[in-house]
């Protein structure tokens, strides 16, 4: 049996839709593997029931498929579907790099970045990089289509998760098909600041490149209560605030002394607008890890 843990993620980070993505430190997804001679899967933990166990499917089918290794696969689940945590890229990660190993394909990580974003497919009808690649490697990534760098940045994070269920597919009908040119200028200089901000390690600037004109204020509009929870964050400390993925989690960047206070901000907005929420305090943390072989 090979067990590997899988980080939850936060993909485009406001301004690099599509592109960027960084790993948190927690929640986080445990698979377990063995040889089978054909794939069966197991799912338990948080929003189990409504994963189906179908290889055909579930994300992790794809995945055993893809690397042609047949495994009786079982998830624990810490990461919520349809959380905008990177539900589904937890589970195809974790699974990359178990079967991997499992089956001694040899493959790198950046190998493996393809192999689980075929998982994601599953979910979101298109094979996206910027959660498997954060949840694989670890730290801040960009991911494009030449291949995917990383940064191994350190950056306090507070996710705050509220009870609404968003589908990735549903996220992606509202992004606008086109922008403007003076929004396009915007994204770019919004996202480079962002990327120095993660090379930097420097929350503030991380924060000040997190602002979108075109994807954020879309997605905003499927999460009740968004724009009073943006606002509390920032005024108790956020240095940037933004939807988290195709949401509904709402990401803030913030110094580490000020997590506490931005979560309770975050949670106390959310119940204002009578939606129950809670917070994850954490961080850009690693990729996934083998626990045992």
């Amino acid at each position: 049996m090979v067990t590997v843990r899988a980080p939850a993620t936060s993909a485009n980070l406001g301004s690099g839709f599509d592109v960027f993505g960084v790993a948190l430190d927690r929640p986080a997804d445990i698979v377990h593997v063995e040889r089978a001679d054909r794939t069966t899967i197991e799912v338990t933990g948080v929003g189990s029931q409504y994963i189906p166990t179908d290889p055909d499917r579930n994300v992790v089918g794809a995945v055993a498929e893809a690397l042609d290794a047949p495994a009786h696969i079982r998830i624990d689940k810490g990461v919520r579907p349809s959380s905008g945590l990177g539900s589904s890229a937890a589970s195809s990660a974790a699974a990359a790099v178990a079967l991997n190993e499992l089956y001694d394909r040899g493959l790198s990580r950046e190998e493996l970045v393809p192999v689980a974003a075929e998982g994601e497919a599953v979910v979101s009808g298109e094979a996206h990089a910027d959660n498997v690649a954060p949840a694989l490697l670890g730290g801040f990534t960009v991911a494009t289509d030449e291949g995917v760098t990383t940064v191994d940045a350190d950056i306090p994070l507070v996710a705050c998760l509220p009870e609404i269920a968003v589908s990735t597919r549903d996220a992606r009908r509202v992004v606008p098909s086109d922008a403007s040119i003076e929004d396009m200028v915007h994204t770019v200089g919004r996202a480079a600041t962002l990327a120095v901000g993660m090379c930097r390690r420097d929350p503030d600037l991380v924060g000040a490149g997190m602002h979108d004109r075109v994807v954020t204020p879309a997605r905003a509009e499927l999460i009740n209560g968004y724009h009073a929870v943006r606002e509390a964050a920032l005024d108790a400390g956020a240095s940037g605030v933004t939807v988290s993925g195709a949401g509904p989690s709402v990401l803030g960047v913030c110094q580490a002394a000020d997590r506490t206070r931005v979560a309770g901000a975050m949670l106390e907005a959310f119940d204002e607008a009578d939606v129950a929420a809670r917070a994850y305090k954490t961080r850009v943390g690693r990729g996934a890890e083998v626990f045992e072989l």
